[in-house]
């Protein structure tokens, strides 16, 4: 991003007049290694080719000079558009940005009106803006005007946002319920009320600048550069190379100087410790968010909170009259929900280990939890066909009833709060608008459904069948993009999740008793490991500690792995008290 004193420029670099494409007259400069030539002989200099190593050197010096300008180096990315002669804008795009940025919405607009679709016949009678194939001009009209609306109605100017609203962005949009919802704004009484509604930060804020991303994603990239774009291409470098490395283990961004290849002795798949606390099965395992506890349940009626790296235990919760199957922390880690079948969910402080509050009693086992992202409400659900799903505060008073139609087997809520996903102990999956409330779609996935997980990057769910297949479906595109064989799960809750580093694998256990890890992208089993006898229930991957995780099984222990070079490490990190199994490996081989 800009710094604040660069907010007056466009996030495209620079709002100066540039001629996209055309040449000027070139300044002299010396030949310089990596890339330029020298004439030879007296004759004039050389034009550099028309390509960069099989790149267009003109998109890769435009991309070069946003860069540039994106970092600070404007005097720079000047240089480098005189001597390149090519150039970031045209005058016409420059004054585009400058309309929206600056708020003379009727400049913006008549620019827009001149503007052609990129290919079309006729294009070149433009006045300089081109807009992208399948570009909507009447949606990036009514954005501008939805603009203006608001800033009318921050300014207090009701009277003139009512017009703008009537005869300017009705009849261009006929979604009702968004003009409804526009109208609804007219009758807040305060600025902060406004903003809070519309979710908007104001003229003065970051709103403008959202709109103008907004709208030059409908422009041709050939004359408005896609914001930030090394930046994008650097990033997905980088995501290919961890995409493509079998053992990623390392939560270090690559480094660009050399290609990212992980070392298979660094990946996780040594037992080193074995806790053997419960004295009955053990169901779940779920490190804290912040990977300094670890939380245990299962048939013997207790909960263990444990201290992540010692691995003693902190406080061991009884309070419980049947197993428990599930546990869930809440986002700041402070709390823990604990789910029982004697139809009971259960707040506990972390801190202290004492119970806040014993949930009003359900008519059907409570089997799963889930926190909002503030952490002051939870979501239980239970085998109840009534009262399945139901919202909490930490008063431990009910603040929302789903009424659903269905049991809750399993839930799952994503990382940004949008989605929550219930699965009915059948072979569905309820996926709901966590904001509003509402179901936004079910999916029939044919096959008995055991656990779900979503991803940190809340696009993707993992739901694990009772046919030995977990399945990455995609929530947006509501559609399967993967599939991981390998595993037994006919009869009980084998769960499965996303762990590593960079979430780059899918980890489940299994009712054969073993471990199996797949790559996340290329679906590749690469680790299948000897875990409890006579079955594996669950397994968790440190959220901070990639070279880290915990299993459980029905041998009432829990075990954790690390990587083979490190497990002496471990046992002696330890023995010490502290620190990451990994640092203190890196400070062993210094």
């Amino acid at each position: 991003m800009l710094a604040d004193s660069d907010r007056a420029v466009a996030s495209n670099g620079t709002s100066r007049p540039y001629a996209n494409g055309k040449t000027h007259p070139r300044s002299s400069a010396s030949g310089t290694a990596n890339g330029t030539s020298k004439a030879v002989n007296g004759s004039s200099k050389v034009r550099p080719s028309d390509t960069y190593f099989g790149h267009d050197r003109e998109e890769v010096t435009r991309i070069l000079i946003q860069a540039l300008s994106d970092m600070g180096y404007h005097s720079a990315a000047q240089s480098v558009s005189q001597e390149s002669g090519f150039e970031l804008e045209s005058p016409m795009v420059a004054a585009f940005r400058n309309a929206v940025l600056e708020g003379n919405w009727a400049e913006a607009e008549q620019l827009l009106s001149g503007a052609v679709v990129s290919g079309d016949r006729g294009s070149e009678n433009g006045n300089g803006l081109v807009l992208a194939n399948g570009a909507d001009r009447q949606m990036m009209r009514f954005w501008i005007r939805q603009q203006k609306f608001l800033e009318l109605l921050e300014q207090r100017e009701t009277g003139r946002a009512l017009v703008v609203l009537r005869t300017e962005l009705t009849p261009l949009y006929q979604d009702t319920q968004k003009l409804h919802f526009l109208s609804s704004l007219l009758m807040c009484q305060k600025t902060e009320d406004l903003k809070s509604k519309a979710e908007w930060d104001g003229a003065f804020g970051e709103s403008r600048h959202i709109l103008l991303s907004q709208l030059s994603k409908c422009i041709s990239p050939s004359v408005m550069l896609p914001e930030h774009r090394l930046a994008i291409l650097l990033h997905q470098v980088k995501a290919n190379q961890i995409g493509g490395c079998l053992w990623h283990s390392s939560a270090a961004s690559p480094s660009l100087y050399a290609d990212h290849m992980c070392d298979r002795r660094q990946f996780p798949t040594e037992n080193v410790i074995e806790l053997d606390e419960h004295d009955d099965q053990v169901w779940q395992v779920v490190f804290s968010h912040d990977g300094t506890k670890l939380a245990s349940c299962g048939q013997g009626k207790q909960v263990i909170i444990w201290d992540v790296p010692s691995f003693e235990p902190l406080h061991i919760l009884k309070d419980h009259d049947d197993g428990v199957g599930n546990v869930a922390w809440s986002w700041d880690d402070s709390m823990l929900v604990t789910c029982c079948q004697d139809r009971h969910a259960r707040l506990w402080d972390v801190n202290t280990g004492v119970c806040l509050h014993k949930l009003e009693r359900c008519q059907e086992p409570v089997t799963s939890c889930v926190w909002a992202a503030d952490s002051q409400t939870f979501v239980t659900g239970a085998l109840d066909k009534t009262h399945g799903l139901i919202q909490w505060n930490t008063d431990g008073e009910r603040i929302y009833d789903w009424n659903s139609p269905h049991r809750v087997e399993d839930l799952a809520i994503s990382p940004d709060g949008h989605w929550l996903v219930a699965s009915d102990g059948g072979t569905n999956i309820h996926v709901y608008n966590f904001i509003t409330r509402e179901l936004e779609y079910q999916m029939d996935l044919q096959v008995r459904l055991t656990s779900i997980s979503i991803s940190q990057n809340s696009r993707h769910l993992l739901v694990n069948h009772n046919n030995g297949i977990a399945q990455l479906i995609d929530l947006i595109l509501r559609e399967p993009v993967q599939s991981y064989t390998g595993f037994t799960s006919e009869n009980f809750m084998i769960r499965s999740s996303f762990g590593g580093a960079d979430e780059s694998f899918v980890i489940s256990g299994s009712e054969d008793g073993s471990i199996n890890i797949w790559h996340k992208t290329s679906a590749q089993l690469v680790e299948k490991l000897n875990g409890h006898i006579p079955g594996c229930n669950s397994v968790s991957w440190s959220p901070t500690d990639p070279c880290l995780f915990a299993s459980c099984g029905d041998d009432g222990k829990i075990k954790m792995c690390v990587f083979f070079l490190c497990r002496n490490c471990f046992r002696l990190q330890r023995q010490l008290g502290g620190g990451s199994p990994l640092r203190l490996f890196s400070t062993f081989i210094r």
